[in-house]
């Protein structure tokens, strides 16, 4: 029997194509300020730019984007990106880490979500282990805007053809935490569980920090038109 979530894409597809035949003209969002202007200290290290080229720019299709690379002592406490889309489109819209990552090299260990505190309520996010050679990482991603904070590739995507067929709207920013597992010390699987548990505590911190500077940052959204 075939499996049924192979089916979900070309179904999302064909209910958008629905809600979105009557949609009227697509509204831009563009940011009050630029994502630049984000506190350049995040989780008590001071973060530096780290430009996309043209090329990658391009690729990504971004209206603005952050990214930052955070170093203690010369080495590389963690990344992170936002890449925010002012409106989606056909050829224009987020790329999810879930595809890139593997583009990049890097290959995926484990996925798992996380729970995350924002203002007084819990939002999930997801959460990969990633290897790419004899380097490892936990990898810490979402989708916020319009309100809301995602983690569903599926559910994303009908929220945004929702949108885009109700109010117009298609604003929404990925972002992306980043935080390398510390070299070995010694073989075993408590020295692993250790190196990872810290790398996941500081991916934590860092996105409880991001997600209500993403919230003041990203134009304001009311639940009702």
């Amino acid at each position: 029997m075939r499996n049924w979530r192979n089916l979900v894409p070309a179904m999302l597809f064909a209910i958008g194509s629905v809600l979105t035949w009557g949609a009227g003209r697509q509204e831009s969002a563009p940011l009050d300020r630029p994502l630049r202007e984000l506190p350049a200290s995040i989780n008590g290290v001071v973060g530096e730019e780290r430009p996309l080229t043209n090329e990658e720019r391009q690729v990504a299709g971004v209206s603005d984007y952050m990214f930052r690379i955070f170093r203690r002592d010369s080495v590389n406490a963690f990344s992170v990106y936002v890449g925010y889309y002012e409106s989606q489109a056909t050829g224009k819209t987020i790329h999810s880490p879930r595809n890139c990552l593997p583009g990049a090299g890097w290959q995926v260990v484990e996925s798992d979500t996380a729970a995350l505190p924002l203002d007084g309520r819990t939002v999930t996010v997801n959460q990969y282990v990633i290897a790419n050679g004899p380097m490892q990482a936990v990898v810490l991603y979402w989708y916020q805007g319009r309100g809301r904070v995602a983690h569903s590739e599926y559910k994303v995507k009908w929220e945004l053809l929702r949108d885009a067929a109700n109010r117009g709207r298609t604003e929404e920013a990925l972002v992306r935490v980043m935080v390398p597992i510390a070299p070995s010390r010694s073989f075993d699987a408590t020295d692993w569980r250790l190196r990872r548990e810290a790398a996941e505590q500081t991916a934590r911190d860092v996105a409880r920090e991001m997600l209500p500077l993403m919230n003041r940052a990203l134009p304001p959204w009311s639940a009702t038109t």
